[in-house]
């Protein structure tokens, strides 16, 4: 049975300052990249055929540094549909000093609500409608000719594909937390059915 690996990229130096980072390209810390390496420890097990990953640095060379541990030189496919969150108006701001100037509640609900974006920005719901359509058409396009897949992308795109994959509801999604770095393995069936669901911790 195909396997599908959700990696979120490593830790980013805004995920250091805790910062909102959307679709700004920051770069991985040596904390991020040695987050990466574990991870391609942890999957040495599987021979996959395929990856994907967004258009943003952070996630791509969290990928470069899996494949280079694994020792794989396979196709990689870059497309802005698994790019993070739109942050809008929040992108670049630290968390801390958001809940000053707009209202710990309100900056809350942007955050943690489905369907409510921050200003100019997406909800996770607008970040599902864009990721959702590229893994059914794409990602299990290749599950369904039974290759093994690895999708390096972000905390919310990643979030929008586990919750297709677990048929998740928006109350239990956005309770869902991804730490960077961290595998999640899915035994599919041809169909995109999940069978079997593994968390391969870093520590």
């Amino acid at each position: 049975m195909p396997k599908l690996v959700l990696v979120r990229h490593g830790q980013s130096f805004w995920n250091l300052q805790n910062r909102f980072t959307g679709w700004v390209d920051v770069p991985l810390t040596e904390k991020g990249k040695e987050e990466a390496f574990k991870a391609g420890e942890l999957l040495k097990d599987i021979r996959f055929q395929v990856a994907y990953t967004s258009d943003l640095s952070r996630a791509q060379d969290t990928l470069k540094i899996i494949l280079e541990v694994i020792g794989l030189n396979i196709p990689v496919i870059k497309n802005q549909a698994l790019n993070e969150r739109d942050y809008g108006d929040l992108t670049g701001l630290n968390k801390d000093r958001a809940r000053e100037k707009y209202g710990k509640e309100i900056v809350h609900l942007w955050r943690r609500s489905y369907d409510i974006p921050p200003p100019n920005g997406e909800s996770l719901k607008d970040t599902a409608a864009r990721t959702i359509p590229f893994l059914e058409r794409a990602i299990l396009g290749d599950i369904a000719i039974g290759n093994n897949v690895l999708v390096v992308a972000h905390g919310n795109s990643n979030r929008s594909i586990v919750m297709h994959l677990e048929n998740l509801g928006p109350d239990e999604i956005v309770k869902v937390e991804l730490p960077t770095g961290q595998p999640i393995v899915y035994d599919l069936d041809e169909n995109g059915k999940v069978l079997n669901k593994e968390i391969r911790h870093l520590d």
